[in-house]
């Protein structure tokens, strides 16, 4: 079992970078593929982007793709998520996910075991 923590969300102006962070801790971070998922106000949980446990398969939804960046450090027991030219759009409340041992990438939330609390995100135009 893990335990995962987010952090990094803020208010932002329209074109601006924020880093989120998922801190993971309780098991074996390394064997975990996460998955950074978003949920606007009066909207469904969607998929934004994820990883593999190895680090080597990512995924995007298709309007983030050049914009948003995910990455983990193993060393660090945390996932990333850049996010670069910033839209009001992508105000949201963010949350990291984990399942274990995800060597193929998973968009949907069933797919995932653990979940933290989420941190928002508000992009002001």
């Amino acid at each position: 079992q893990v335990q995962l923590v987010e952090s990094g969300g803020g208010l932002v102006q329209a074109g601006g970078s924020l880093r989120l962070s998922c801190a993971a801790s309780g098991g074996s971070f390394s064997r975990y593929g996460m998955g950074w998922f978003r949920q606007a106000s009066g909207e469904v949980r969607e998929f934004v982007a994820a990883i593999s446990w190895t680090g080597g398969v990512t995924d995007y939804l298709d309007s983030v793709k050049d914009r948003f960046t995910i990455s983990r450090d193993n060393a660090k027991n945390t996932v990333y998520l850049q996010m670069n030219s910033l839209k009001p759009e992508d105000t949201a409340v963010y949350y990291c996910a984990a399942r274990w041992r995800m060597s193929v990438v998973r968009t949907t939330t069933t797919d995932y075991d653990y979940w933290g609390q989420g941190t928002l995100v508000t992009v002001s135009s």
